[in-house]
């Protein structure tokens, strides 16, 4: 008897179910049947389904005479279906890799529950994937297995069968079953949670729930929206022949409310010439299943006022006030921003006119983000080296935490913003300021850059459009034009600020000012550091950060970190951190041994804390360089992504470690330890001697005795005198420290010419 059942009715997705089934076979728990329902579709789902059968014995495809809809061809199914656990996926959607070996631990560890609920995300035709809103209700701390009066927010949640494993003998016992129509998963998904003796969770996203464009009865305009109102009826109904569910009552109320009225306000929900019709059933609803009790929540009041008194006249009504109300707030807020914008320009053209002040300096990152970069670090040097001079920094609100209380913090586009931008003698920046500033004589502006350069930048992106996008290169030789000194971490990126950024002003090849603390930091820092991120003592923690690509619009994904783990075994932590590009994180699993530190406002924090880098393609790297810790290259797409950004060097050719094409590739650099292996050392060693010449931690000193305090050059320490901070890890003894096996053929370590 296999442990789950996997059971997926088909119809109509015939481009999606051969990627469904074969999420679902490339499980690596092995032990399921997957019950393909063939529900008399009229395209190619049933011939896929048996050709599926034909290769692989787990498959038992189910022919149905005729099409009898989503929820009887789950029942069909389930008359199939010998497994211990029950799991319905639909036929466009699909598993995540070792979602059922997760699931059947998280079974197995919480004493076989009659329900296991985990999270699941929602895959966009577009490709985007967003993880649900249900996560807080999955948390796996405190008591498990419990009952539904112990957690009763899971009700709150979306009312679907495919985020869930079932019991089956569960199921069987209570004798639940899928009713006909549309929205069956309501009176399913209510009744087992009720019912259940035994709940769990797991906080891990296992399905990818597929929302295609125009296809389905939740996302286009459908008579099948009424079937809600017989649904709910067999939910009511089932409640009436259990009394002791009777509790529920009150939520299960609310509930329905909320559901159809998101189905009414929505106006591609339903067919034109029927919402007077959906209104009136809604409001006889309402009536005949009040409960006492049951008080909608503070935003969902004017919804049930609707429901509960509406005719379809006064919704007309109440919709055209409520247009009317937008449109005037939406005309009288265009013209406050109008004449808020007149009075700050007029305000910015008064403050030009007034003199500059030599004691003032103002700095900003990344367009309005935190005190850190090459600015945060010139900021902190500037404070201790010149502190005559006052410190401003720029950022948006959600990021003044990251200021030190000693400097002085505005937010972009405010009347002190431009204040700061009029009248500060030094303008620090490691992008452009606004296009609107108007340089000043006597000001002096030093553009930090914001690392060396792998990928073309500048004039070089007029070839590249995929990376170019709208840039203005006119804008940015004007943004040039401003500077009075650029930053240049080596030669390398000397020779290629000059062409691609051509103008008057100075380089000061003196070293990249972030990388300071590396020199500077101790081990207490390293250790304190390591403690606040929860890396536990004795492990190797894997800093994962990989750069964004120009010729995609979604965030790349392409190593299952959590099967890297598990190959890697118990000594090893990854931290994984996204481009600050994307607005998610790199995984939806975050916790234990794979920790998320996308938010943290310092990379070189997360530098410090860990023993190794993982990266493709992002200067991150050159800036490891200078700590001498490992550093591996993950180079799975290094021609597609030549070919759309454009590099100026093969990275594979001088690395600055081992080159893994694969993820079976890095698994294997880090299981034989060739990560921090002589070759690799040897690699770093090149690299850093080329990229990291003036990283001897005093790169912020020189820019500010130079240009502040008008002083000579500062000597500059040789790299064998250098000393950076080592990693927790050095002190780890050099023996195999993962639990996978020695690879029998070679593993891609590039030897390059240059050595």
């Amino acid at each position: 008897m296999p442990r789950f059942s996997v059971i997926v009715p088909a119809y109509k997705v015939q481009a999606y179910v051969s990627q469904c089934l074969e999420s679902v076979l490339g499980q690596s728990h092995p032990d399921l049947e997957l019950i393909a329902v063939d529900d008399c579709s009229p395209d190619a789902c049933g011939a896929l389904i048996d050709e599926f059968a034909a290769r692989d014995a787990r498959v038992r495809p189910v022919h149905l005479p005729e099409n009898v809809g989503r929820g009887r061809a789950r029942n069909a199914g389930l008359k199939h279906a010998r497994g211990d656990y029950l799991i319905f996926l639909d036929g466009d959607d699909t598993l995540t890799p070792d979602a059922l070996r997760t699931i059947a631990d998280r079974l197995k560890e919480t004493s076989e529950p009659d329900v296991l609920v985990y999270d699941f995300a929602r895959t966009d035709w577009s490709g985007e994937t967003v993880r649900s809103q249900l996560a807080q209700q999955l948390t796996e701390e405190g008591p498990a297995p419990f009952r539904l009066d112990d957690r009763p927010g899971l009700l709150s949640a979306l009312p679907v069968a495919w985020n869930k494993a079932y019991r089956r003998e569960f199921v069987e016992r209570t004798g639940l079953t899928f009713p006909p129509g549309h929205c069956t998963d309501t009176p399913w998904t209510y009744p087992v949670l009720m019912s259940a003796k035994t709940i769990t969770t797991l906080d891990r996203v296992c399905v990818h729930h597929r929302r295609r464009r125009r296809t389905g009865v939740l996302t286009t305009s459908s008579a099948g929206h009424f079937d809600i109102f017989e649904q709910y009826d067999r939910l009511f109904a089932y409640l009436d022949s259990h009394p002791e569910l009777a509790r529920w009552r009150p939520v299960l109320f609310r509930r329905m409310v909320d559901h159809l009225s998101a189905v009414f306000v929505r106006h591609d929900r339903l067919p034109r010439g029927s919402r007077a019709e959906f209104l009136r059933n809604s409001r006889a609803h309402y009536r005949r299943y009040r409960t006492p009790g049951a008080q909608a929540r503070v935003g969902a009041r004017a919804r049930h006022v609707l429901v509960r008194f509406g005719t379809h006249r006064t919704y007309r009504l109440l919709s055209l006030a409520s247009s009317l109300n937008r449109r005037f707030l939406k005309i009288g807020s265009k013209a406050l921003r109008a004449a808020h914008g007149t009075a700050l320009r007029l305000h910015y053209r008064i403050q030009r006119r007034l003199p500059l002040r030599a004691d003032r300096a103002v700095f900003s990152s990344h367009r309005g983000r935190g005190h850190g970069c090459n600015p945060g670090a010139l900021e902190s040097a500037f404070r201790a080296l010149a502190p005559h001079i006052r410190t401003t920094w720029i950022a948006r609100p959600e990021h003044h935490h990251t200021i030190p209380a000693a400097t002085r913090r505005i937010r972009p586009g405010s009347a002190a913003y431009w204040t700061a931008l009029a009248r500060s003698k030094y303008l620090v920046n490691n992008v452009d300021f606004d296009d609107r500033l108007v340089k000043r004589p006597g000001q002096v502006m030093i553009q930090t850059q914001h690392g060396t350069p792998l990928k073309y930048m500048g004039l070089d992106l007029q070839d590249r459009p995929a990376a170019a996008r709208d840039t203005d290169f006119a804008e940015l030789l004007r943004g040039a034009d401003k500077w009075d000194y650029c930053l240049s971490a080596n030669r390398h990126s000397t020779l290629i600020w000059e062409r691609v950024f051509p103008a008057s002003y100075t380089t000061l090849e003196y070293g990249l000012p972030r990388n300071d603390v590396f020199q500077q930091a101790t081990s207490a820092d390293v250790t304190r550091l390591r403690e606040s991120l929860g890396i536990p003592e004795g492990t190797v923690a894997v800093l994962y950060a990989p750069t964004y690509r120009d010729y995609r619009r979604t965030q790349r994904h392409t190593l299952d970190l959590e099967r890297v783990l598990r190959q890697l075994g118990p000594r090893f932590v990854v931290l994984t951190r996204a481009h600050h590009s994307y607005d998610a994180p790199l995984t939806q699993a975050s916790g234990g041994r794979l920790i998320d530190v996308s938010d943290h406002p310092s990379i070189e924090a997360l530098c410090l804390a860990s023993d190794a880098l993982v990266t493709d393609y992002s200067a991150l790297m050159f800036d490891y360089a200078g700590l001498d810790r490992p550093i591996v290259v993950h180079a799975d797409d290094w021609e597609a992504y030549e070919a759309a950004r454009g590099t100026y060097f093969d990275l594979r050719g001088f690395p600055p470690g081992a080159v893994a094409r694969s993820e079976d590739e890095l698994i294997d650099i880090f299981a034989t330890g060739h990560w921090r292996g002589s070759r690799s050392t040897q690699l770093r060693a090149a690299f850093r001697e080329r990229f990291c010449p003036y990283d001897d931690g005093r790169a912020a000193e020189r820019v500010v005795r130079r240009v502040v305090l008008g002083e000579g050059e500062t000597p500059v320490v040789p790299l064998p005198e250098r000393h950076p901070v080592p990693s927790a890890a050095a002190a780890h003894p050099r023996t195999p420290l993962a639990t996978v096996p020695r690879p029998a053929g070679p593993v891609s370590v590039p030897v390059s010419e240059n050595l």
